[in-house]
Protein backbone atom coordinates (compact mmCIF):
# COMPACT_ATOMS: atom_id res chain seq x y z
CA UNK A 1 0.00 0.00 0.00
CA UNK A 2 1.70 3.90 -1.00
CA UNK A 3 2.25 6.22 2.14
CA UNK A 4 0.13 8.48 2.01
CA UNK A 5 1.73 12.10 1.99
CA UNK A 6 1.43 14.31 5.03
CA UNK A 7 1.76 17.95 4.00
CA UNK A 8 2.38 19.57 7.34
CA UNK A 9 4.78 17.25 8.28
CA UNK A 10 6.61 17.43 5.23
CA UNK A 11 6.81 21.47 5.45
CA UNK A 12 7.79 21.27 9.00
CA UNK A 13 10.39 18.73 8.51
CA UNK A 14 11.95 20.63 5.32
CA UNK A 15 11.69 23.71 7.90
CA UNK A 16 13.74 21.83 10.23
CA UNK A 17 16.53 20.83 7.83
CA UNK A 18 16.95 24.50 6.96
CA UNK A 19 17.07 25.41 10.39
CA UNK A 20 19.58 22.86 11.34
CA UNK A 21 21.74 23.60 8.25
CA UNK A 22 21.44 27.14 8.04
CA UNK A 23 24.78 27.57 7.55
CA UNK A 24 26.17 25.01 4.86
CA UNK A 25 22.72 25.61 3.17
CA UNK A 26 23.93 29.89 3.02
CA UNK A 27 27.36 29.15 1.73
CA UNK A 28 26.58 26.86 -1.02
CA UNK A 29 23.39 28.03 -1.96
CA UNK A 30 24.93 31.61 -1.86
CA UNK A 31 27.50 30.29 -4.73
CA UNK A 32 26.11 28.19 -6.51
CA UNK A 33 22.44 30.34 -7.02
CA UNK A 34 23.19 33.67 -5.89
CA UNK A 35 26.17 34.52 -7.86
CA UNK A 36 25.38 32.64 -11.35
CA UNK A 37 21.75 34.87 -10.86
CA UNK A 38 23.82 37.92 -10.62
CA UNK A 39 26.77 36.90 -12.93
CA UNK A 40 23.83 36.71 -15.46
CA UNK A 41 22.22 40.30 -14.57
CA UNK A 42 24.99 42.39 -14.44
CA UNK A 43 27.56 41.17 -16.43
CA UNK A 44 25.64 39.79 -19.49
CA UNK A 45 24.79 41.74 -22.41
CA UNK A 46 21.60 43.81 -22.20
CA UNK A 47 19.10 42.80 -24.67
CA UNK A 48 18.55 45.73 -27.40
CA UNK A 49 15.05 44.51 -28.96
CA UNK A 50 13.39 47.77 -30.30
CA UNK A 51 10.87 48.55 -33.33
CA UNK A 52 12.39 51.94 -33.94
CA UNK A 53 14.25 50.78 -37.07
CA UNK A 54 11.32 48.90 -38.81
CA UNK A 55 10.32 50.72 -41.80
CA UNK A 56 6.85 50.38 -43.09
CA UNK A 57 5.54 53.13 -45.81
CA UNK A 58 2.09 53.00 -43.21
CA UNK A 59 1.84 55.12 -40.32
CA UNK A 60 1.73 51.40 -38.14
CA UNK A 61 4.66 49.20 -38.46
CA UNK A 62 4.00 45.62 -39.80
CA UNK A 63 3.34 43.23 -37.14
CA UNK A 64 5.06 40.61 -39.26
CA UNK A 65 8.40 42.79 -39.39
CA UNK A 66 8.71 43.38 -35.91
CA UNK A 67 8.03 39.68 -34.92
CA UNK A 68 11.03 39.35 -37.35
CA UNK A 69 13.45 41.92 -35.73
CA UNK A 70 12.87 40.92 -32.44
CA UNK A 71 13.34 37.36 -33.04
CA UNK A 72 16.33 38.45 -34.75
CA UNK A 73 17.95 40.53 -32.38
CA UNK A 74 16.53 38.08 -29.08
CA UNK A 75 18.81 35.41 -31.70
CA UNK A 76 21.77 37.26 -31.56
CA UNK A 77 21.42 37.96 -28.26
CA UNK A 78 21.62 34.61 -27.48
CA UNK A 79 24.41 33.81 -29.26
CA UNK A 80 26.19 36.29 -27.19
CA UNK A 81 25.38 34.80 -23.93
CA UNK A 82 24.36 31.49 -24.19
CA UNK A 83 27.14 29.95 -22.53
CA UNK A 84 26.50 31.77 -19.51
CA UNK A 85 23.10 29.77 -19.57
CA UNK A 86 24.93 26.79 -19.42
CA UNK A 87 27.56 27.30 -17.24
CA UNK A 88 24.98 28.97 -14.52
CA UNK A 89 22.81 25.77 -15.11
CA UNK A 90 25.59 23.25 -14.66
CA UNK A 91 26.47 25.04 -11.27
CA UNK A 92 23.18 25.10 -10.21
CA UNK A 93 22.65 21.13 -10.92
CA UNK A 94 25.82 20.65 -8.92
CA UNK A 95 24.31 22.87 -6.17
CA UNK A 96 21.21 21.09 -5.93
CA UNK A 97 22.83 17.72 -5.74
CA UNK A 98 24.75 18.78 -3.47
CA UNK A 99 21.85 20.56 -1.36
CA UNK A 100 19.95 17.04 -1.17
CA UNK A 101 23.18 15.27 -0.21
CA UNK A 102 24.06 17.68 2.89
CA UNK A 103 20.59 18.18 3.83
CA UNK A 104 20.38 14.14 4.20
CA UNK A 105 23.18 11.96 4.24
CA UNK A 106 23.79 10.42 8.00
CA UNK A 107 27.53 10.06 7.02
CA UNK A 108 27.61 14.17 7.86
CA UNK A 109 29.58 15.03 4.55
CA UNK A 110 31.42 18.37 4.17
CA UNK A 111 30.65 20.69 2.00
CA UNK A 112 33.44 20.12 -0.27
CA UNK A 113 32.19 16.39 -0.08
CA UNK A 114 28.76 17.34 -0.69
CA UNK A 115 29.59 19.35 -3.56
CA UNK A 116 32.28 16.57 -5.29
CA UNK A 117 29.33 14.03 -5.18
CA UNK A 118 27.21 16.60 -6.93
CA UNK A 119 29.68 16.90 -9.91
CA UNK A 120 30.41 13.25 -10.27
CA UNK A 121 25.88 13.19 -10.34
CA UNK A 122 25.58 15.50 -12.98
CA UNK A 123 26.08 13.54 -15.74
CA UNK A 124 23.13 11.36 -14.56
CA UNK A 125 21.19 14.92 -13.76
CA UNK A 126 21.72 15.74 -17.15
CA UNK A 127 20.44 12.18 -18.55
CA UNK A 128 17.41 12.54 -16.31
CA UNK A 129 17.03 15.81 -17.60
CA UNK A 130 17.66 15.23 -21.52
CA UNK A 131 15.17 12.32 -21.14
CA UNK A 132 12.49 14.34 -19.58
CA UNK A 133 12.75 17.02 -22.43
CA UNK A 134 13.00 14.45 -25.52
CA UNK A 135 10.20 12.84 -24.16
CA UNK A 136 8.18 16.11 -24.00
CA UNK A 137 8.82 17.50 -27.43
CA UNK A 138 8.04 13.71 -28.49
CA UNK A 139 4.62 14.60 -27.48
CA UNK A 140 4.38 18.12 -28.75
CA UNK A 141 5.83 16.90 -31.97
CA UNK A 142 3.17 14.52 -32.62
CA UNK A 143 0.16 17.41 -31.54
CA UNK A 144 1.73 19.17 -33.76
CA UNK A 145 1.78 16.68 -36.88
CA UNK A 146 -2.40 15.91 -36.02
CA UNK A 147 -2.53 19.33 -36.20
CA UNK A 148 -2.09 19.47 -39.76
CA UNK A 149 -5.06 16.81 -40.59
CA UNK A 150 -7.56 18.26 -38.01
CA UNK A 151 -6.98 21.33 -35.84
CA UNK A 152 -10.04 20.11 -33.64
CA UNK A 153 -8.72 17.22 -32.72
CA UNK A 154 -5.38 18.93 -31.88
CA UNK A 155 -6.88 21.31 -29.80
CA UNK A 156 -8.35 18.64 -27.76
CA UNK A 157 -4.47 16.84 -27.86
CA UNK A 158 -3.21 20.29 -27.02
CA UNK A 159 -5.50 20.46 -23.64
CA UNK A 160 -4.64 16.53 -22.88
CA UNK A 161 -1.08 17.18 -23.26
CA UNK A 162 -1.12 20.33 -21.24
CA UNK A 163 -2.46 17.98 -18.33
CA UNK A 164 -0.24 14.91 -18.84
CA UNK A 165 3.01 17.15 -18.99
CA UNK A 166 2.30 18.62 -15.69
CA UNK A 167 1.17 14.65 -14.71
CA UNK A 168 4.30 13.57 -15.77
CA UNK A 169 6.45 16.43 -14.15
CA UNK A 170 5.34 15.71 -10.59
CA UNK A 171 5.87 12.01 -11.28
CA UNK A 172 9.17 12.93 -12.30
CA UNK A 173 9.66 15.45 -9.55
CA UNK A 174 11.53 12.92 -7.42
CA UNK A 175 14.53 12.40 -9.67
CA UNK A 176 17.18 14.74 -8.34
CA UNK A 177 16.24 13.82 -4.93
CA UNK A 178 16.93 10.12 -5.97
CA UNK A 179 19.86 10.66 -7.29
CA UNK A 180 21.26 13.11 -4.30
CA UNK A 181 19.93 11.27 -1.44
CA UNK A 182 19.79 7.94 -2.87
CA UNK A 183 22.80 8.05 -4.66
CA UNK A 184 21.57 6.48 -7.66
CA UNK A 185 23.43 6.74 -10.56
CA UNK A 186 21.21 5.31 -13.64
CA UNK A 187 18.98 7.99 -15.11
CA UNK A 188 16.58 5.66 -16.06
CA UNK A 189 16.48 4.35 -12.69
CA UNK A 190 15.70 7.11 -11.16
CA UNK A 191 13.15 7.81 -13.05
CA UNK A 192 11.23 4.69 -12.80
CA UNK A 193 12.14 5.31 -8.88
CA UNK A 194 10.47 8.79 -8.47
CA UNK A 195 7.52 7.36 -11.09
CA UNK A 196 6.77 4.77 -7.77
CA UNK A 197 8.00 6.88 -5.13
CA UNK A 198 4.98 9.33 -6.18
CA UNK A 199 2.37 6.92 -6.61
CA UNK A 200 -1.32 7.64 -4.95
CA UNK A 201 0.51 11.01 -4.03
CA UNK A 202 0.33 12.88 -7.48
CA UNK A 203 -2.11 15.27 -6.24
CA UNK A 204 -0.61 16.31 -3.47
CA UNK A 205 2.44 17.07 -4.40
CA UNK A 206 1.22 18.97 -7.44
CA UNK A 207 -0.65 20.87 -4.31
CA UNK A 208 2.22 21.01 -1.90
CA UNK A 209 4.69 22.24 -4.94
CA UNK A 210 2.14 24.74 -6.41
CA UNK A 211 1.39 26.68 -3.04
CA UNK A 212 4.86 27.32 -2.48
CA UNK A 213 5.26 28.80 -5.70
CA UNK A 214 2.61 31.09 -5.46
CA UNK A 215 3.46 32.33 -1.78
CA UNK A 216 7.07 33.07 -3.75
CA UNK A 217 5.37 34.75 -6.46
CA UNK A 218 3.45 37.06 -4.33
CA UNK A 219 6.92 37.40 -2.17
CA UNK A 220 8.33 38.45 -5.44
CA UNK A 221 5.47 40.26 -6.57
CA UNK A 222 5.78 42.48 -3.78
CA UNK A 223 9.86 42.87 -3.40
CA UNK A 224 9.37 44.13 -7.48
CA UNK A 225 7.91 47.04 -5.73
CA UNK A 226 10.75 47.90 -3.30
CA UNK A 227 13.29 47.57 -6.16
CA UNK A 228 11.57 49.71 -8.36
CA UNK A 229 11.93 52.31 -6.00
CA UNK A 230 15.38 51.90 -6.07
CA UNK A 231 15.99 53.04 -9.84
CA UNK A 232 13.95 55.84 -8.41
CA UNK A 233 17.66 57.16 -7.35
CA UNK A 234 19.28 56.11 -10.59
CA UNK A 235 19.61 53.84 -13.03
CA UNK A 236 22.60 51.87 -12.31
CA UNK A 237 21.97 51.89 -8.60
CA UNK A 238 17.99 50.12 -9.22
CA UNK A 239 19.71 47.24 -11.56
CA UNK A 240 22.43 46.36 -8.66
CA UNK A 241 20.03 46.53 -6.37
CA UNK A 242 16.89 44.45 -8.46
CA UNK A 243 19.68 41.67 -9.63
CA UNK A 244 21.13 41.39 -5.60
CA UNK A 245 17.37 41.34 -4.53
CA UNK A 246 16.04 38.68 -7.14
CA UNK A 247 19.33 36.47 -6.78
CA UNK A 248 18.70 35.91 -2.63
CA UNK A 249 14.65 35.40 -3.93
CA UNK A 250 15.96 32.80 -6.19
CA UNK A 251 18.63 31.23 -3.62
CA UNK A 252 15.79 31.11 -0.90
CA UNK A 253 13.26 29.59 -3.15
CA UNK A 254 15.95 26.60 -4.44
CA UNK A 255 17.11 26.20 -1.08
CA UNK A 256 13.22 25.85 0.32
CA UNK A 257 12.61 23.77 -2.69
CA UNK A 258 15.05 21.10 -2.07
CA UNK A 259 14.41 21.04 1.75
CA UNK A 260 10.67 20.70 0.80
CA UNK A 261 11.31 17.34 -1.62
CA UNK A 262 14.02 15.66 0.32
CA UNK A 263 10.73 15.76 3.26
CA UNK A 264 8.48 14.30 0.08
CA UNK A 265 11.10 11.85 -0.41
CA UNK A 266 12.13 11.15 3.07
CA UNK A 267 8.52 10.33 3.95
CA UNK A 268 7.31 8.13 0.70
CA UNK A 269 10.49 6.02 0.68
CA UNK A 270 9.71 5.22 4.59
CA UNK A 271 13.12 7.19 5.72
CA UNK A 272 13.52 8.28 9.90
CA UNK A 273 14.36 11.66 10.48
CA UNK A 274 17.87 12.69 10.61
CA UNK A 275 18.45 14.91 13.06
CA UNK A 276 22.67 15.65 12.47
CA UNK A 277 23.45 19.00 12.06
CA UNK A 278 26.00 18.82 8.63
CA UNK A 279 28.90 21.16 9.32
Amino acid sequence: MAIKLDMGRAWNEAVAMLSANRHVVLVVAGVFFLLPNLAMTLLAPQITTTTSTVRTPGPQPDPEQVMAQISAEMGAWFQEVWWMFLLAALAQAVGTIGLFALLTDRARPTVGEALRFGVRALPTYMATQLIIVFGYLALIMTVLVVAQASPAVAAIMGLMLTVGLVYAMVKLSLATPVIGIEREMNPVAALKRSWRLTKGNSLMIFGFVLLMLVAFLVISAVASLVFMGFALLGEELGMIVSAVGNGVLTMCLVAVMVAALAAVHRQLSGRTATEETFD
